[in-house]
């Protein structure tokens, strides 16, 4: 398998030993889902980072699979450095047996490389927004009163490689774009992360990472200063 690394921030894209495996665990154990969706009509996620697409495709083909066919389920994605349909391809092709026509679906109507916001209506149950562009400038431009975000997956390279990503811009935005209760998920327990999430009204919960990594932090919103 190759494994997929980011050259500008000298980081992996996810864990080498078994990155469905991780994105499984991390971003739906964690959040609960499918569990949180299960009486809802509509549902969003939006996440930081698009990289190869493997959260989206885990959370399509386990919406497809679980939601009520009737469901709606907003996929907001942000990605300032994008991989090429063919690099995606690359990379999730060992998984071409669990993640099924999903993959050839992302990758067919799949954006050119251009800075901007792309609406990709993959399936009737499923739209994807996939935002190409700094997370911290684009994310203020989202309108609250039309975006009510239910799930975070913060999952751009970690803070140590890439510290301009987890900032108080991306903290207060989240706080200002989510919905009661909203979760989240992140691989990442840096200290940053930690201490700066609760200053925006999120309840942050240490848990065991993923393989070899020892710890992750998850929580929700609770609309308030939490203690850490």
């Amino acid at each position: 398998m190759t494994q997929p690394h980011s050259d500008i921030f000298d980081d992996i894209y996810f864990a080498a030993e078994d990155g469905l495996g991780e994105s499984r665990y991390v971003f739906f154990d964690q959040n609960n889902l499918p569990a949180a969706w299960e009486h809802r009509q509509n549902f969003t996620i939006c996440e930081t980072g698009f990289g190869t697409g493997l959260n989206f495709l885990c959370a399509m083909d386990l919406f497809t699979k679980t939601a009520k066919k009737s469901a709606k389920l907003t996929y907001i994605s942000f990605e300032k450095y994008p991989l090429s349909s063919t690099e995606i391809r690359k990379y999730l092709i060992p998984w071409q047996d669990q993640l099924g026509k999903n993959l050839d679906l992302l990758c067919a109507f799949y954006p050119p490389r251009i800075g901007g916001w792309h609406h990709i209506a993959l399936t009737p149950q499923i739209d994807l927004l996939l935002i190409l562009d700094d997370v911290n400038r684009a994310i203020p431009e989202l309108d609250e009163a039309v975006t009510k975000v239910d799930c975070w997956f913060l999952d751009g390279h970690a803070p140590a490689k890439n510290p301009d990503m987890w900032s108080d811009i991306l903290f207060e935005n989240m706080a200002r774009l989510s919905n009661p209760n909203a979760s989240f998920a992140t691989f990442t327990a840096a200290g940053s992360v930690k201490s700066g999430l609760p200053q925006h009204g999120f309840e942050v919960i240490k848990a065991r990472g993923f393989g070899r990594k020892r710890d992750m932090i998850k929580g929700h919103f609770c609309a308030q200063h939490c203690a850490v």
